[in-house]
Protein backbone atom coordinates (compact mmCIF):
# COMPACT_ATOMS: atom_id res chain seq x y z
CA UNK A 1 0.00 0.00 0.00
CA UNK A 2 3.21 2.12 0.79
CA UNK A 3 4.18 1.80 -2.90
CA UNK A 4 1.06 3.02 -4.23
CA UNK A 5 0.51 6.24 -1.62
CA UNK A 6 4.09 7.14 -2.83
CA UNK A 7 2.86 6.83 -6.91
CA UNK A 8 0.13 8.96 -6.42
CA UNK A 9 2.09 11.73 -4.37
CA UNK A 10 4.92 11.50 -6.83
CA UNK A 11 1.90 11.96 -9.73
CA UNK A 12 0.52 14.98 -8.11
CA UNK A 13 4.03 16.56 -7.27
CA UNK A 14 4.70 16.04 -11.20
CA UNK A 15 1.56 18.63 -11.77
CA UNK A 16 2.91 20.66 -9.30
CA UNK A 17 6.09 21.02 -11.10
CA UNK A 18 4.28 21.92 -14.19
CA UNK A 19 2.30 24.51 -11.77
CA UNK A 20 5.03 26.18 -10.66
CA UNK A 21 7.35 26.02 -14.01
CA UNK A 22 9.75 23.32 -13.27
CA UNK A 23 9.21 21.34 -16.54
CA UNK A 24 12.83 20.07 -16.96
CA UNK A 25 12.40 18.53 -13.47
CA UNK A 26 9.90 16.50 -14.17
CA UNK A 27 11.22 13.07 -15.91
CA UNK A 28 14.70 13.64 -13.81
CA UNK A 29 12.39 13.72 -10.36
CA UNK A 30 10.12 11.15 -11.67
CA UNK A 31 12.74 8.71 -12.57
CA UNK A 32 14.49 9.15 -9.17
CA UNK A 33 11.29 8.75 -7.22
CA UNK A 34 10.51 5.58 -9.33
CA UNK A 35 13.32 4.35 -8.41
CA UNK A 36 13.31 4.61 -4.49
CA UNK A 37 9.99 3.04 -4.91
CA UNK A 38 11.09 0.28 -6.46
CA UNK A 39 13.60 0.09 -4.12
CA UNK A 40 11.31 -0.12 -1.75
CA UNK A 41 9.19 -2.49 -3.07
CA UNK A 42 12.09 -4.90 -4.11
CA UNK A 43 13.21 -4.68 -0.13
CA UNK A 44 9.73 -6.01 1.04
CA UNK A 45 9.16 -8.39 -1.49
CA UNK A 46 8.45 -11.16 1.22
CA UNK A 47 5.91 -9.19 3.32
CA UNK A 48 2.47 -10.02 3.20
CA UNK A 49 -0.16 -7.26 4.72
CA UNK A 50 -3.49 -6.89 4.31
CA UNK A 51 -5.49 -3.11 4.24
CA UNK A 52 -8.89 -1.71 4.26
CA UNK A 53 -10.18 -5.14 5.02
CA UNK A 54 -8.58 -7.10 2.72
CA UNK A 55 -9.63 -4.82 0.01
CA UNK A 56 -5.74 -4.57 -0.83
CA UNK A 57 -3.45 -7.48 -0.11
CA UNK A 58 0.53 -7.45 -1.01
CA UNK A 59 2.05 -11.09 -1.66
CA UNK A 60 5.24 -12.33 -3.39
CA UNK A 61 3.02 -12.34 -6.05
CA UNK A 62 1.67 -8.93 -6.81
CA UNK A 63 4.69 -7.54 -5.31
CA UNK A 64 6.75 -8.92 -7.74
CA UNK A 65 5.03 -8.10 -10.65
CA UNK A 66 4.15 -4.57 -9.13
CA UNK A 67 8.28 -4.57 -9.16
CA UNK A 68 8.30 -5.20 -12.73
CA UNK A 69 5.68 -2.44 -13.47
CA UNK A 70 7.86 -0.23 -12.11
CA UNK A 71 10.73 -1.20 -13.80
CA UNK A 72 8.55 -0.87 -17.02
CA UNK A 73 7.40 2.65 -16.52
CA UNK A 74 10.64 4.15 -15.20
CA UNK A 75 11.83 2.93 -19.66
CA UNK A 76 8.91 4.23 -20.55
CA UNK A 77 9.42 7.56 -18.33
CA UNK A 78 12.81 7.61 -19.99
CA UNK A 79 12.11 7.97 -23.19
CA UNK A 80 9.47 10.55 -22.83
CA UNK A 81 11.68 13.51 -23.12
CA UNK A 82 12.92 12.99 -26.44
CA UNK A 83 9.42 11.57 -27.84
CA UNK A 84 7.46 14.47 -26.95
CA UNK A 85 9.91 17.13 -27.66
CA UNK A 86 7.55 18.82 -29.87
CA UNK A 87 4.84 18.70 -26.97
CA UNK A 88 7.03 19.65 -24.09
CA UNK A 89 4.87 22.31 -22.37
CA UNK A 90 2.49 18.99 -21.63
CA UNK A 91 5.00 16.56 -20.51
CA UNK A 92 3.31 16.46 -17.27
CA UNK A 93 0.50 15.47 -18.18
CA UNK A 94 2.23 12.52 -19.82
CA UNK A 95 3.93 11.74 -17.07
CA UNK A 96 1.51 11.87 -14.54
CA UNK A 97 -1.25 9.60 -17.29
CA UNK A 98 1.58 6.94 -17.14
CA UNK A 99 1.86 7.41 -13.44
CA UNK A 100 -1.71 6.96 -12.97
CA UNK A 101 -1.82 3.99 -14.63
CA UNK A 102 0.84 2.04 -13.33
CA UNK A 103 -1.45 3.10 -10.11
CA UNK A 104 -4.34 1.33 -11.87
CA UNK A 105 -1.88 -1.98 -12.85
CA UNK A 106 -1.04 -2.50 -9.06
CA UNK A 107 -4.35 -2.53 -7.67
CA UNK A 108 -4.95 -4.85 -10.53
CA UNK A 109 -2.75 -7.55 -9.29
CA UNK A 110 -3.10 -6.56 -4.93
CA UNK A 111 -6.80 -6.59 -5.36
CA UNK A 112 -8.14 -8.62 -2.29
CA UNK A 113 -12.01 -7.63 -3.35
CA UNK A 114 -13.39 -7.90 -6.78
CA UNK A 115 -14.23 -3.76 -6.28
CA UNK A 116 -10.83 -2.69 -5.88
CA UNK A 117 -10.14 -4.93 -9.09
CA UNK A 118 -12.39 -3.19 -10.83
CA UNK A 119 -11.45 -0.15 -9.73
CA UNK A 120 -7.91 -0.71 -10.89
CA UNK A 121 -9.23 -1.76 -14.56
CA UNK A 122 -10.74 1.39 -14.64
CA UNK A 123 -7.70 3.34 -13.44
CA UNK A 124 -5.72 1.80 -16.19
CA UNK A 125 -8.11 1.93 -19.26
CA UNK A 126 -9.19 5.56 -18.91
CA UNK A 127 -5.74 6.63 -18.81
CA UNK A 128 -4.86 4.87 -21.73
CA UNK A 129 -7.93 5.69 -23.78
CA UNK A 130 -6.44 9.49 -23.26
CA UNK A 131 -2.90 8.54 -24.35
CA UNK A 132 -4.26 6.57 -27.07
CA UNK A 133 -5.69 9.80 -28.84
CA UNK A 134 -2.96 12.18 -27.52
CA UNK A 135 -1.44 12.80 -30.70
CA UNK A 136 -4.44 15.24 -31.41
CA UNK A 137 -4.08 16.53 -35.49
CA UNK A 138 -3.57 12.62 -35.91
CA UNK A 139 -6.79 11.39 -37.47
CA UNK A 140 -4.87 7.61 -36.97
CA UNK A 141 -4.58 8.52 -33.19
CA UNK A 142 -7.95 9.41 -33.04
CA UNK A 143 -9.37 6.26 -34.69
CA UNK A 144 -7.22 4.18 -32.59
CA UNK A 145 -8.19 5.83 -29.22
CA UNK A 146 -12.10 5.80 -30.28
CA UNK A 147 -11.71 2.17 -31.36
CA UNK A 148 -10.05 1.25 -28.04
CA UNK A 149 -12.43 3.29 -25.84
CA UNK A 150 -15.37 1.38 -27.63
CA UNK A 151 -14.59 -2.10 -27.76
CA UNK A 152 -12.63 -1.65 -24.04
CA UNK A 153 -15.73 -0.51 -22.31
CA UNK A 154 -17.90 -3.05 -23.53
CA UNK A 155 -14.82 -5.39 -22.23
CA UNK A 156 -15.22 -3.57 -19.01
CA UNK A 157 -19.10 -4.01 -19.13
CA UNK A 158 -18.72 -7.69 -19.50
CA UNK A 159 -16.61 -7.47 -16.22
CA UNK A 160 -18.48 -5.50 -14.16
CA UNK A 161 -21.80 -8.27 -15.36
CA UNK A 162 -19.27 -10.47 -14.29
CA UNK A 163 -18.72 -9.22 -10.97
CA UNK A 164 -22.05 -8.48 -10.48
CA UNK A 165 -22.84 -12.70 -11.02
CA UNK A 166 -20.51 -13.63 -8.23
CA UNK A 167 -22.34 -11.08 -5.80
CA UNK A 168 -25.28 -12.76 -6.81
CA UNK A 169 -24.12 -15.97 -6.30
CA UNK A 170 -21.86 -15.61 -3.06
CA UNK A 171 -23.00 -12.08 -1.65
CA UNK A 172 -20.15 -11.13 -1.38
CA UNK A 173 -17.02 -8.87 -3.17
CA UNK A 174 -14.25 -10.29 -0.73
CA UNK A 175 -12.24 -12.91 -2.33
CA UNK A 176 -11.48 -14.92 0.78
CA UNK A 177 -14.75 -15.02 1.43
CA UNK A 178 -15.93 -16.28 -1.58
CA UNK A 179 -13.11 -19.32 -1.09
CA UNK A 180 -14.63 -20.22 1.70
CA UNK A 181 -17.85 -20.25 0.09
CA UNK A 182 -17.13 -22.10 -3.13
CA UNK A 183 -14.95 -24.92 -0.95
CA UNK A 184 -18.22 -25.36 1.42
CA UNK A 185 -20.58 -26.52 -1.78
CA UNK A 186 -22.20 -26.03 -5.19
CA UNK A 187 -23.06 -23.03 -6.38
CA UNK A 188 -25.88 -21.65 -8.53
CA UNK A 189 -25.34 -21.47 -12.33
CA UNK A 190 -24.93 -18.01 -12.60
CA UNK A 191 -21.56 -18.11 -10.47
CA UNK A 192 -19.33 -20.08 -13.39
CA UNK A 193 -21.46 -17.57 -15.80
CA UNK A 194 -20.29 -14.90 -13.51
CA UNK A 195 -16.68 -16.07 -13.65
CA UNK A 196 -16.56 -17.15 -18.02
CA UNK A 197 -17.63 -13.19 -17.98
CA UNK A 198 -15.08 -11.61 -15.89
CA UNK A 199 -12.66 -14.30 -17.76
CA UNK A 200 -13.55 -13.03 -21.36
CA UNK A 201 -13.08 -9.56 -19.83
CA UNK A 202 -9.96 -10.37 -19.27
CA UNK A 203 -9.11 -11.92 -22.52
CA UNK A 204 -10.29 -8.75 -24.45
CA UNK A 205 -7.71 -7.08 -22.49
CA UNK A 206 -4.55 -8.68 -23.13
CA UNK A 207 -5.96 -9.27 -27.11
CA UNK A 208 -6.64 -13.39 -26.82
CA UNK A 209 -8.37 -14.74 -30.09
CA UNK A 210 -11.26 -14.33 -31.06
CA UNK A 211 -11.09 -11.16 -29.18
CA UNK A 212 -7.91 -9.76 -30.83
CA UNK A 213 -9.58 -7.74 -33.69
CA UNK A 214 -9.00 -4.18 -31.81
CA UNK A 215 -5.27 -4.92 -30.97
CA UNK A 216 -3.43 -4.01 -34.55
CA UNK A 217 -5.32 -1.20 -35.30
CA UNK A 218 -5.06 0.66 -31.94
CA UNK A 219 -1.31 -0.39 -32.03
CA UNK A 220 -0.68 0.95 -35.07
CA UNK A 221 -2.39 4.12 -34.84
CA UNK A 222 -1.98 5.20 -31.24
CA UNK A 223 1.58 7.19 -30.74
CA UNK A 224 4.69 5.17 -30.40
CA UNK A 225 5.57 5.17 -26.91
CA UNK A 226 1.57 4.73 -25.99
CA UNK A 227 1.60 1.60 -28.02
CA UNK A 228 4.83 0.44 -26.62
CA UNK A 229 3.68 1.13 -23.07
CA UNK A 230 0.57 -1.19 -24.35
CA UNK A 231 2.91 -3.66 -25.39
CA UNK A 232 4.40 -4.38 -22.45
CA UNK A 233 2.98 -2.66 -19.01
CA UNK A 234 -0.21 -3.40 -20.16
CA UNK A 235 -0.65 -6.76 -21.76
CA UNK A 236 2.31 -8.10 -18.71
CA UNK A 237 -0.69 -6.43 -15.91
CA UNK A 238 -3.41 -7.84 -17.71
CA UNK A 239 -2.29 -11.28 -18.05
CA UNK A 240 -1.12 -11.38 -14.45
CA UNK A 241 -4.33 -10.44 -13.23
CA UNK A 242 -6.16 -12.77 -15.20
CA UNK A 243 -3.55 -15.84 -13.46
CA UNK A 244 -5.07 -14.04 -10.33
CA UNK A 245 -8.92 -14.31 -11.18
CA UNK A 246 -8.33 -17.91 -12.45
CA UNK A 247 -6.52 -19.04 -9.53
CA UNK A 248 -8.98 -17.84 -6.62
CA UNK A 249 -12.57 -17.87 -8.88
CA UNK A 250 -11.84 -21.26 -10.64
CA UNK A 251 -12.80 -23.92 -7.84
CA UNK A 252 -15.96 -25.02 -9.03
CA UNK A 253 -15.60 -24.40 -12.78
CA UNK A 254 -16.46 -27.69 -15.02
CA UNK A 255 -13.86 -29.61 -16.33
CA UNK A 256 -14.70 -28.30 -20.13
CA UNK A 257 -13.48 -25.04 -18.84
CA UNK A 258 -9.45 -26.74 -18.96
CA UNK A 259 -10.32 -27.41 -22.92
CA UNK A 260 -11.54 -24.41 -23.76
CA UNK A 261 -8.40 -22.61 -21.94
CA UNK A 262 -6.35 -25.09 -24.07
CA UNK A 263 -7.79 -24.31 -27.52
CA UNK A 264 -7.86 -20.47 -27.02
CA UNK A 265 -4.34 -20.75 -26.02
CA UNK A 266 -3.52 -22.79 -29.68
CA UNK A 267 -5.63 -20.20 -31.09
CA UNK A 268 -4.02 -17.07 -29.65
CA UNK A 269 -0.66 -18.35 -30.36
CA UNK A 270 -1.36 -19.22 -34.27
CA UNK A 271 -3.30 -16.92 -35.67
CA UNK A 272 -1.22 -14.06 -34.15
CA UNK A 273 2.47 -15.78 -35.47
CA UNK A 274 0.69 -16.88 -39.06
CA UNK A 275 -0.90 -13.21 -39.56
CA UNK A 276 2.45 -11.71 -38.50
CA UNK A 277 4.11 -13.47 -41.33
CA UNK A 278 2.64 -10.88 -43.40
CA UNK A 279 2.78 -7.76 -42.37
CA UNK A 280 5.27 -5.05 -43.51
CA UNK A 281 4.17 -2.64 -41.03
CA UNK A 282 6.73 -3.00 -37.70
CA UNK A 283 3.86 -1.94 -35.03
CA UNK A 284 0.89 -3.64 -36.47
CA UNK A 285 4.14 -6.88 -36.63
CA UNK A 286 4.63 -6.42 -33.18
CA UNK A 287 1.01 -6.00 -32.27
CA UNK A 288 0.23 -9.52 -33.74
CA UNK A 289 3.82 -10.80 -32.18
CA UNK A 290 2.27 -9.59 -28.54
CA UNK A 291 -0.69 -11.57 -29.48
CA UNK A 292 1.19 -14.78 -29.85
CA UNK A 293 2.88 -14.03 -26.55
CA UNK A 294 -0.18 -13.67 -24.78
CA UNK A 295 -1.00 -17.30 -25.91
CA UNK A 296 2.55 -18.27 -24.79
CA UNK A 297 1.46 -16.53 -20.80
CA UNK A 298 -1.87 -18.64 -20.93
CA UNK A 299 -0.49 -21.85 -20.78
CA UNK A 300 0.32 -20.89 -16.80
CA UNK A 301 -3.80 -21.21 -16.75
CA UNK A 302 -3.21 -25.08 -17.08
CA UNK A 303 -1.72 -25.35 -13.67
CA UNK A 304 -2.86 -22.51 -11.59
CA UNK A 305 -0.98 -23.92 -8.43
CA UNK A 306 2.60 -24.05 -9.64
CA UNK A 307 3.61 -21.56 -12.60
CA UNK A 308 3.22 -18.55 -10.91
CA UNK A 309 6.97 -18.46 -10.76
CA UNK A 310 7.50 -19.52 -14.33
CA UNK A 311 4.35 -16.45 -15.88
CA UNK A 312 6.86 -13.85 -13.79
CA UNK A 313 9.74 -14.68 -15.93
CA UNK A 314 7.98 -15.31 -19.42
CA UNK A 315 6.27 -12.27 -18.34
CA UNK A 316 9.57 -10.22 -17.73
CA UNK A 317 11.24 -11.59 -20.31
CA UNK A 318 8.91 -10.47 -22.74
CA UNK A 319 8.23 -6.71 -21.62
CA UNK A 320 12.15 -5.97 -21.26
CA UNK A 321 12.76 -7.36 -25.28
CA UNK A 322 9.46 -5.26 -26.22
CA UNK A 323 11.04 -2.00 -24.75
CA UNK A 324 14.01 -2.62 -26.57
CA UNK A 325 12.33 -3.61 -29.74
CA UNK A 326 9.94 -0.14 -29.28
CA UNK A 327 12.83 1.66 -28.52
CA UNK A 328 14.64 1.48 -32.05
CA UNK A 329 11.05 1.68 -33.30
CA UNK A 330 10.79 4.98 -31.72
CA UNK A 331 14.73 6.20 -32.75
CA UNK A 332 13.93 5.15 -36.60
CA UNK A 333 10.83 6.31 -37.24
CA UNK A 334 10.91 9.47 -35.71
CA UNK A 335 8.66 12.34 -37.37
CA UNK A 336 7.84 9.43 -40.25
CA UNK A 337 3.91 8.90 -41.08
CA UNK A 338 4.78 5.29 -41.08
CA UNK A 339 6.83 2.34 -39.67
CA UNK A 340 7.25 0.00 -42.57
CA UNK A 341 9.86 -2.71 -42.22
CA UNK A 342 11.40 -1.08 -44.59
CA UNK A 343 12.75 1.94 -42.80
CA UNK A 344 15.14 -0.38 -41.41
CA UNK A 345 17.11 -1.47 -44.25
CA UNK A 346 20.82 -0.82 -43.95
CA UNK A 347 20.20 0.10 -40.01
CA UNK A 348 23.97 -1.94 -38.60
CA UNK A 349 25.71 0.56 -40.87
CA UNK A 350 23.53 3.82 -40.00
CA UNK A 351 23.50 2.67 -36.01
CA UNK A 352 24.89 -0.86 -35.22
CA UNK A 353 23.76 -0.14 -31.52
CA UNK A 354 20.10 0.42 -32.31
CA UNK A 355 20.78 -2.75 -34.49
CA UNK A 356 21.79 -4.96 -31.82
CA UNK A 357 19.39 -3.95 -29.40
CA UNK A 358 16.15 -4.47 -31.93
CA UNK A 359 18.03 -7.94 -33.16
CA UNK A 360 18.67 -9.16 -29.74
CA UNK A 361 15.18 -8.03 -28.42
CA UNK A 362 13.22 -10.08 -31.25
CA UNK A 363 15.86 -12.93 -30.94
CA UNK A 364 14.68 -13.43 -27.13
CA UNK A 365 11.08 -13.22 -28.42
CA UNK A 366 11.35 -15.43 -30.63
CA UNK A 367 13.09 -18.06 -28.06
CA UNK A 368 16.72 -18.46 -29.00
CA UNK A 369 18.91 -19.22 -26.95
CA UNK A 370 21.10 -17.43 -24.66
CA UNK A 371 18.28 -14.67 -24.17
CA UNK A 372 15.76 -14.72 -21.50
CA UNK A 373 12.93 -15.41 -24.08
CA UNK A 374 14.51 -18.64 -24.59
CA UNK A 375 13.77 -19.81 -20.46
CA UNK A 376 10.83 -18.65 -20.25
CA UNK A 377 9.54 -20.93 -22.96
CA UNK A 378 11.37 -23.75 -21.80
CA UNK A 379 10.33 -23.72 -18.24
CA UNK A 380 6.22 -22.89 -19.41
CA UNK A 381 6.77 -26.37 -21.55
CA UNK A 382 8.56 -28.17 -19.32
CA UNK A 383 5.71 -27.58 -17.10
CA UNK A 384 2.96 -28.11 -19.40
CA UNK A 385 4.21 -31.13 -20.67
CA UNK A 386 4.34 -32.11 -16.90
CA UNK A 387 0.81 -31.71 -16.42
CA UNK A 388 -0.03 -34.00 -19.81
CA UNK A 389 -0.80 -31.04 -22.19
CA UNK A 390 1.79 -32.22 -24.48
CA UNK A 391 -0.36 -31.07 -27.64
CA UNK A 392 -0.13 -27.54 -26.29
CA UNK A 393 3.60 -27.70 -25.97
CA UNK A 394 3.68 -29.19 -29.46
CA UNK A 395 1.48 -26.21 -31.16
CA UNK A 396 4.22 -23.80 -28.59
CA UNK A 397 7.42 -25.10 -30.35
CA UNK A 398 5.60 -24.67 -33.90
CA UNK A 399 4.76 -20.99 -33.31
CA UNK A 400 7.99 -20.84 -31.87
CA UNK A 401 9.72 -21.69 -35.51
CA UNK A 402 7.20 -19.44 -37.07
CA UNK A 403 7.71 -16.50 -34.57
CA UNK A 404 11.53 -16.70 -36.02
CA UNK A 405 10.67 -16.67 -39.30
CA UNK A 406 9.81 -12.98 -39.34
CA UNK A 407 12.02 -11.62 -36.60
CA UNK A 408 14.25 -13.31 -38.71
CA UNK A 409 12.80 -11.10 -41.67
CA UNK A 410 13.34 -7.94 -40.03
CA UNK A 411 16.87 -8.54 -38.85
CA UNK A 412 17.67 -9.24 -42.53
CA UNK A 413 16.59 -6.21 -43.55
CA UNK A 414 19.01 -4.55 -41.29
CA UNK A 415 22.21 -5.80 -41.78
CA UNK A 416 21.99 -6.78 -45.63
CA UNK A 417 20.03 -3.79 -47.33
CA UNK A 418 21.17 0.07 -48.37
CA UNK A 419 24.19 2.26 -48.35
CA UNK A 420 25.09 5.01 -45.69
CA UNK A 421 23.90 8.23 -47.08
CA UNK A 422 23.02 11.96 -45.50
CA UNK A 423 19.52 11.41 -45.93
CA UNK A 424 19.22 7.72 -44.53
CA UNK A 425 21.40 8.95 -41.67
CA UNK A 426 20.06 8.70 -38.00
CA UNK A 427 20.53 10.44 -34.91
CA UNK A 428 19.53 8.58 -31.44
CA UNK A 429 18.90 10.88 -28.77
CA UNK A 430 21.43 9.27 -25.87
CA UNK A 431 18.38 8.65 -23.76
CA UNK A 432 17.18 5.28 -26.31
CA UNK A 433 20.50 4.34 -26.64
CA UNK A 434 20.59 3.48 -22.65
CA UNK A 435 17.07 2.65 -22.56
CA UNK A 436 18.24 -0.05 -25.14
CA UNK A 437 21.31 -1.16 -24.05
CA UNK A 438 20.17 -1.58 -20.12
CA UNK A 439 17.05 -3.45 -21.70
CA UNK A 440 19.63 -5.94 -23.73
CA UNK A 441 21.76 -6.63 -20.34
CA UNK A 442 19.16 -6.93 -18.37
CA UNK A 443 17.47 -9.41 -20.85
CA UNK A 444 20.98 -11.39 -21.43
CA UNK A 445 21.60 -11.43 -17.73
CA UNK A 446 17.97 -12.65 -16.47
CA UNK A 447 18.45 -15.34 -19.57
CA UNK A 448 22.07 -16.39 -17.43
CA UNK A 449 20.69 -16.64 -14.15
CA UNK A 450 17.03 -17.03 -14.55
CA UNK A 451 17.09 -17.94 -10.46
CA UNK A 452 17.02 -13.89 -10.09
CA UNK A 453 13.54 -13.94 -10.95
CA UNK A 454 12.56 -17.77 -10.32
CA UNK A 455 13.82 -17.46 -6.94
CA UNK A 456 11.60 -14.31 -5.47
CA UNK A 457 8.83 -16.86 -5.35
CA UNK A 458 10.65 -19.47 -2.84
Amino acid sequence: MNTLIAIGVLAVLVLIAEIINLRKLVIPMTIVGLLGILGYTVCHIDVEVSYYNNMFITKKFSNAFTSLFIALTIFLVALSKDFYQTQFSKIADYISLKLFLLMGAICMVCFGNMAMFFLGLEILSITLYILCGSDRTNIKSNEAAMKYFLLGSFASGIVLFGIALVYGATSSFDIAEIITITSQGTLPIWYSLGVVMIIVGMLFKIAAVPFHFWAPDVYQGAPTLTTAMMSTLVKVAAVATLYKLSFHLLRQMPEGYTTAIVVITILTMSVGNIIALRQDDMKRLLAYSGISHAGFMMMALTALSTSASNLFYYAAAYAVAGIGAFTVVLAVTKGKDNQLIQQFSGLGKRSPIMALVLSVSLLSMGGIPIFAGFFGKFFLFSQAVDNGFITLVIFGVINSFISIYYYLKVIVTMYTQNEVTEETQITVPLSYKVVGIAAVLINIIIGLCPSILLGLFK
